[in-house]
């Protein structure tokens, strides 16, 4: 599907149900495999309590990245890429959708996850504050784990079967 095709889609599925709380997640996680290094982002409108519709991008870099700051800021740019295409004009688009119902208590947010975690025991942790600083530059409300889980569990799923 193109960009283009995929906003269409997360109004579409806006416009059923316009009272609702709308959440836009966006995140990316990757996984090291013989020969390559895949990258997968997940593009997910939530209706809180009411459904999603969702799609993925799948990115191949034909080598292993081994060094794990590469990658977490690889999934970062990956992320921040996808973001980027929801120019104001797309965000007011979709705002437009729940403006009517704010008062009957409808919302719209965008959120970056980031398959990091600030755990003492997580290796990512080191940088959870210059990916999480990316995100906010860009307007977009940053989640680590364990509150990132269109990266650390739906895009995860198809980083695993994706390889090679």
């Amino acid at each position: 599907m193109s960009f283009e095709q995929v906003f269409s889609r997360i109004l579409k599925f806006m416009r059923i149900k316009p009272c609702g709380n709308y959440r836009l997640m966006v995140g990316t996680d990757s996984q090291v495999h013989a020969k390559c290094t895949v990258f997968i982002t997940g593009v997910v409108i939530q209706n809180t309590g009411k459904g999603a519709w969702a799609c993925i991008r799948k990115v191949t870099v034909p080598r292993k990245m081994l060094h794990l700051h590469e990658r977490i800021s690889l999934e970062t740019s990956l992320t921040e890429e996808i973001v980027s295409m929801f120019t104001e004009r797309k965000k007011n688009d979709m705002i437009e959708i729940v403006l009517p119902y704010l008062y009957q208590g409808a919302t719209f947010s965008i959120e970056g996850h980031i398959d990091i975690g600030s755990g003492q025991r997580n290796k990512t942790r080191e940088f959870v504050q210059e990916m999480v600083t990316r995100l906010e530059t860009m307007g977009v409300e940053p989640k680590i784990k364990p509150n990132a889980f269109v990266a650390s569990n739906y895009a995860n799923r198809y980083t695993k079967k994706a390889g090679g």
